[in-house]
C-alpha cells in the first residue's frame, strides 16, 4: 500500500471515529429548570366559591319538596325582580341549586375571565341544558372577586325510562363553564418592587436547594441566592441590577438545575401500584417466594338403607382436600448496594405479581436490608 493510500484510510478512519462519537448518545441526567421545581412566594392562585340557581332543565332540576333551600332561593330571585310568589305552591322541577367554583389566577387582572365548575346542591338528576344565572364569586375573605354566568356544558348523557331503568355515562350533575366568569376585583401584590423573593420547593431536599442556589449565583456572578432550610431559597436583588425583581426571575427560572429526591418506595395496597424510586438501595439479601394453595371440594354422597332394612336415605357430605404448593421458584440473592434495576430484575426473576411483590418489599424493610422510606398510600 502506497503512502498516500495509507493517509486516506487514515483519514477516512478518524472521519468514521468523529461520526460514531456524534451520533453516540449522551449520558441522562436528572435535570429540571428551576421554574418546573419552585413555586414564587405570593404568585399563586386563590380559591372562589359562590351559590347559584340553575334554570332551563328538562324536569331534571330540584323537587322543591325535598330541597326546600332551592325553593327559598327562587322565592328571592323572583321578588328581586318583582314578581311576588310567597303564597303559592311551587311545583317546578326545571330548577337546581349549585354550588360554583373557580381559581382566581394571579395577577388576573379586572375585565378577565376564567372558567368555571358547577356541582349539584340538592336531589337533582342531570344538569344537561341548564344555564347559570348570576351568581358572585366570593374569596376567603368574604369579597366578591368575580361574576358568573352562562350555560353549562356537563360532557355527560343521562336516560331514563317509564320502567325505571335508566342508563347514565359521566357525572351528569356537575359541569362546567368555560371563561365563564368575570373578574370584578384584583387580588393587589406589588412584585416588581421588591427586593428579595422566596422559592419554595415543591419536594423540599437540602441537596436540591443548595445545588440550585449555586446554580443562580454561578449563573449571575455574584452571591444571590441563599439556601435558607430544605424547602425555601432566598434570592436577592442587587443594587446595581438593571431591571426589577421581574427581570431577575426571567434571568434565573430557566437556569437548569439537578434535583436530587430521597429513597422512597410508595405502595398503594387498594390497586396494587407500587413506585420504587432512583436512589432506592440494598444491602446484601436473599429472597424467595413460593404459593401455597389448599384447595377443599365438597362431594355429597347418597346414602340408601337396605332394601328391608329400616332407615332413611341421606346425604353424606364427602370433603377432598388438596394442598399444593408451587414449585420451580428460585432463592434470589441481591449483594449488597443493589440498585433499583437489580431489585426489580430479581423481582421479576421470581415472577412474582404486584401485591406479593408488596408483601416482599415489606419484609425486606423488616429485615433492615432496603434502605429507603416506605409509604404506603
Amino acid at each position: 500500500m502506497t503512502k498516500t493510500a495509507i493517509k486516506q484510510a487514515i483519514h477516512w478512519s478518524l472521519a468514521v471515529a468523529v461520526m460514531i462519537t456524534a451520533w453516540m448518545p449522551a449520558p441522562a441526567h436528572a435535570v429540571s429548570r428551576i421554574k418546573d421545581v419552585v413555586e414564587i412566594e405570593g404568585v399563586r392562585e386563590n380559591m372562589l366559591v359562590g351559590y347559584g340557581l340553575v334554570v332551563g332543565l328538562n324536569g331534571s332540576g330540584d323537587s322543591l319538596r325535598n330541597a326546600p333551600f332551592t325553593k327559598q332561593s327562587l322565592e328571592s330571585m323572583l321578588e328581586r325582580l318583582g314578581v311576588n310568589i310567597r303564597e303559592t305552591n311551587l311545583n317546578t322541577r326545571n330548577v337546581a341549586a349549585v354550588m360554583v367554583t373557580a381559581y382566581l389566577p394571579p395577577f388576573a387582572a379586572q375585565g378577565g375571565r376564567i372558567d368555571v365548575a358547577i356541582s349539584s346542591l340538592g336531589d337533582a338528576k342531570s344538569l344537561l341544558g341548564g344555564t347559570l344565572l348570576v351568581t358572585p364569586l366570593m374569596g376567603a375573605d368574604g369579597e366578591v372577586y368575580a361574576v358568573a354566568q352562562g350555560t353549562i356544558a356537563t360532557s355527560s348523557v343521562s336516560a331514563e325510562g317509564d320502567s325505571g331503568s335508566s342508563v347514565t355515562k359521566g357525572v351528569p350533575t356537575s359541569g362546567r363553564i368555560a371563561a365563564g366568569a368575570i373578574i370584578e376585583r384584583e387580588v393587589a401584590f406589588t412584585f416588581k418592587n421588591m427586593s428579595e423573593v422566596r422559592l419554595s420547593l415543591r419536594n423540599p431536599d437540602f441537596t436540591t436547594a443548595a445545588m440550585m442556589a449555586d446554580t443562580i449565583n454561578q449563573a449571575m456572578g455574584m452571591t444571590l441566592a441563599q439556601a435558607n432550610d430544605p424547602g425555601t431559597v432566598t434570592v436577592r436583588r442587587p443594587q446595581n441590577f438593571p431591571g426589577d425583581m421581574a427581570a431577575l426571575i426571567t434571568r434565573i427560572e430557566n437556569l437548569p438545575v439537578t434535583v436530587d429526591t430521597p429513597a422512597k418506595v410508595i405502595i398503594d395496597e387498594v390497586s396494587g401500584i407500587i413506585v420504587i424510586g432512583e436512589n432506592v438501595r440494598l444491602s446484601k439479601v436473599a429472597i424467595a417466594q413460593g404459593n401455597l394453595t389448599i384447595s377443599v371440594q365438597e362431594s355429597p354422597a347418597v346414602s340408601q338403607p337396605n332394601p328391608l332394612a329400616n332407615g332413611e336415605t341421606v346425604v353424606v357430605p364427602q370433603s377432598d382436600v388438596v394442598i399444593s404448593e408451587e414449585t420451580g421458584k428460585q432463592l434470589l440473592s441481591l449483594d449488597s448496594g443493589a440498585s433499583l434495576q437489580s431489585l426489580v430484575d430479581g423481582l421479576n426473576t421470581l415472577g412474582v405479581t404486584p401485591r406479593d411483590m408488596i408483601a416482599i418489599l415489606q419484609a425486606i424493610r423488616a429485615a433492615g436490608a432496603l434502605q429507603a422510606d416506605i409509604e404506603v398510600m
